[in-house]
């Protein structure tokens, strides 16, 4: 398990188990919870290159965009360099790859259960998705739920550091504001396979789907939602710091679920087709769980 991983297991405000306790049952010193990795101003410069271009190109490994740093940015950085930068904003690239690593063996993976399936109203499927959002003196991360039928962000949160926590957070104020989906879609990351995220949807007996390792495809609603986030706000503006980016997105999420026509769903708001199919939720057939027993709507392919 990597030093990531395990801080990752941390709960800070866990009521029986003191912060200390927790370091030492996972194996790590008690200032590594507070530790906040420090960033040179050339490298804040690249990471915000290298997000333009994985934005565009999010199948481009460390290779490509080396190359297309030097070619468009004019930034030469060598390829492990690359990688390192890639390691700290979350970045993998898309593609298939050789069976060179395993997932950590103590999170539990789940099969994609949506192949062939339509999302065909509120609350059938969610998606969860992470990106790396750059600031004027550092960087955080964004993560989001979507609701797939609609395209509706129910909720969404920021934080410093890739730590689960925050996607937990997320999940909770989404299921609190508008109930339990049928099912959840993730990536393989670890954020999701974690036992604290995992335990929200069980409790909620929310079905578990989670993208294949490598494809970009799986989650493409939350991709596309990143790239209007992209595009259409954080490329715009330059945030001083991560309240600023808070107060901004903040607006623009209100604008994209509330003003914001989308073409594919006949320029209606998603604030508009989710309130029309809120009460038509999906459920699952007893016997097989990748049937599914579904209202009669018109359908939005997934």
């Amino acid at each position: 398990m990597t030093l990531n991983q395990r801080r990752s297991l941390i709960v800070p405000c866990q009521p029986k188990i003191s912060i200390k306790r927790q370091t030492a049952l996972v194996g790590i010193s008690r200032a590594m919870v507070y530790y906040r990795p420090q960033v040179a101003e050339h490298d804040l410069k690249a990471m915000a290159a290298l997000d333009r271009i994985f934005t565009r190109r999010p199948f481009y490994g460390s290779r490509r965009l080396r190359f297309t740093l030097a070619r468009d940015f004019g930034l030469t950085l060598g390829r492990d360099h690359v990688r390192r930068l890639m390691g700290l904003m979350g970045l993998v690239a898309v593609y298939p790859k050789p069976k060179t690593s395993w997932p950590d063996p103590g999170h539990v993976l789940y099969p994609y259960l949506l192949k062939n399936v339509t999302a065909q109203s509120a609350n059938h499927i969610w998606g969860a998705d992470i990106t790396y959002i750059h600031l004027a003196r550092g960087y955080c991360y964004l993560c989001a739920v979507l609701d797939w039928s609609s395209r509706y962000v129910l909720a969404w949160t920021l934080s410093p550091t890739l730590e689960a926590d925050f996607c937990t957070r997320a999940l909770k104020q989404a299921i609190g504001e508008y109930g339990p989906p049928t099912i959840s879609n993730t990536d393989q990351g670890s954020q999701f396979t974690s036992v604290e995220y995992l335990a929200v949807l069980k409790t909620n007996q929310v079905r578990v789907s989670m993208d294949g390792r490598g494809r970009c495809l799986d989650n493409i609603f939350t991709e596309r939602l990143w790239r209007s986030v992209k595009y259409e706000e954080v490329y715009l503006k330059s945030y001083g710091d991560i309240a600023e980016a808070r107060t901004n997105l903040a607006e623009y999420f209100r604008f994209y679920n509330e003003e914001r026509p989308h073409m594919a769903l006949q320029n209606q708001t998603p604030a508009q087709v989710y309130a029309k199919s809120q009460n038509k939720k999906p459920s699952f057939d007893g016997q097989n769980p990748n049937l599914l027993t579904l209202p009669s709507l018109s359908p939005v392919a997934v």
